[in-house]
């Protein structure tokens, strides 16, 4: 199970389906499988349920997800604030993608479909989100100026680290 987390506009969900495919294994983005359930988007969960009734179903899907059969899996952005899925992803390959700020602001501009975007301190979130990626990344790989190509590539290349805090570049 190779696991990507990562701030939005990290690369996680089109670096996913590349890794997918290229090992003939299924994708999954925790997203897609709530939204999928729920039969509304996450704005319109979080508009109508609130943020933490999002987070707990999330939590739930990434359980199940995690205890499924092997492929590559995308977590929203905000999967890893939870202690239970933080520790249900020892023991899998975690890689975190790391985008500069200015980066994931860019790939993603006004997406109506991101509602973390209009919190004023999204500045602030990503930085304390930064630490939690590191703790649970087995593998951390920079994304800016690289194609999700290239990033695909280059995970597939390099070795599982055998030491939890290795970081890739």
């Amino acid at each position: 199970m190779i696991v990507l987390v990562g701030f939005m506009g990290g690369g996680k969900t089109t670096v996913g389906r590349l890794l997918a495919t290229r090992l003939g294994l299924p994708f999954v983005d925790t997203d897609d499988v709530i939204t999928t359930r729920d039969g509304r988007t996450v704005p319109e969960i979080f508009a109508a349920d609130g943020e933490t009734a999002f987070r707990d179903h999330e939590e739930a899907v990434i359980a199940e997800v995690l205890a499924g059969p092997e492929s590559v899996v995308s977590l929203g952005g905000g999967a890893c604030g939870r202690v239970g899925t933080r520790e249900r992803l020892a023991g899998h390959d975690v890689v975190h993608l790391r985008a500069s700020f200015a980066e994931t602001q860019r790939r993603i501009g006004g997406d109506p479909g991101r509602p973390m975007l209009a919190r004023p301190d999204l500045a602030e979130i990503y930085t304390a989100r930064q630490e939690v990626y590191a703790s649970v990344a087995g593998r951390v790989l920079d994304t800016d100026g690289r194609s999700a190509a290239e990033i695909a590539e280059f995970l597939l290349a390099a070795p599982v680290p055998t030491h939890p805090t290795e970081e890739t570049r």
